[in-house]
């Protein structure tokens, strides 16, 4: 018998807050990383950026291993601004249909994230909502660098259930990458791929 929905544990980027990946990938292009597609690839197998969002390398020492990757000169404001290319803005109608459901259901916010994004988008959510930061319109915000955990590994979802004590099978995920669902979904969360041209506040929870 399917348990009914108690839960929502939402992502954020491009689901509450729209990013577009290649912006950043052209803002490095123009800083002079010519093959920095090819770079990111390199070091997320050298775990620069996994070890950024799960905290496990500093800010610090992220800028001094770009730094060091440029062919010439760069400065940590140019990394800064071309990491923080791919922020776009926050989708404020979802952000005021979060309020429409924490009426019915206990709402959770899981992030891979890292210092500068985060330190980014709180600036944008100020200036679009005049708020510091959307962590109280959760039960509990979680963001990997804070937790040392980062989606699709099964112990982000696992520390989740386990530190909000809720149960999966009465949880809802909504993500925008099919592998974080599908590894959500092998554990007993409820899941839903959101779509381009979707938004949550057209999603309809009784189906869940």
């Amino acid at each position: 018998m399917k348990k009914p929905l108690k839960n929502i544990l939402f992502d954020m980027g491009n689901v509450l807050f729209s990013i577009d990946y290649k912006k950043t990938e052209d803002a490095f292009v123009a800083l002079g990383y010519s093959n920095f597609s090819q770079m990111y690839s390199q070091f997320t197998a050298d775990d620069l950026f996994e070890k950024l969002e799960t905290g496990k390398i500093s800010t610090e020492k992220f800028y001094k291993t770009l730094i060091a990757a440029h062919p010439n000169h760069v400065t940590e404001e140019q990394i800064t601004t071309a990491w923080n290319g791919m922020l776009l803005h926050w989708r404020l109608e979802s952000l005021a249909f979060l309020k429409t459901l924490a009426k019915e259901y206990n709402l959770y916010l899981l992030s891979n994230t890292n210092e500068i994004h985060l330190t980014a988008v709180n600036q944008l959510l100020l200036q679009q909502t005049g708020k510091e930061s959307i962590d109280d319109l959760f039960t509990k915000a979680y963001y990997s660098h804070k937790i040392n955990l980062r989606k699709p590994n099964k112990d982000v979802y696992e520390f989740i259930a386990k530190d909000a004590g809720i149960i999966p099978e009465e949880t809802l995920f909504i993500d925008d990458l099919e592998n974080n669902k599908e590894v959500a979904a092998s554990l007993g969360f409820k899941t839903h791929l959101l779509l381009e041209n979707e938004t949550i506040e057209g999603l309809d929870y009784s189906q869940f």
